[in-house]
């Protein structure tokens, strides 16, 4: 494996060990936190679906069952298993 390095006043270092075990700590803590990110960016975007048909509900409208589907297949969206391959509902 090839040593990690730094710039220091523009020369190039290895790393000491602590500061590779820093950087492990660091990498594996990204890692983990992989699933976390990316579950937001499903609510993100389900969030702004839904905020795109809020005002089918308002209270001078009426939801068709269609309406009404889609908006409950949005809020399940991230109960999907599969968070690499979404499903998204299509808008009536």
């Amino acid at each position: 494996m090839m040593a990690l390095t730094k710039l220091v006043n523009g020369v190039r270092q290895n790393l000491t060990e602590a500061e590779e075990t820093a950087r492990d700590i660091e990498e594996q803590l990204w890692a983990d936190g992989s699933d976390a990110r990316t579950m937001a960016k499903i609510r993100e975007e389900r969030d702004g679906l839904l905020a795109e048909t809020d005002w089918w509900g308002a209270s001078d409208n009426t939801m068709t069952d269609a309406q009404t589907a889609y908006r409950a297949a949005l809020r399940d969206v991230p109960a999907q298993a599969d968070l690499n391959n979404i499903t998204w509902p299509e808008k009536p």
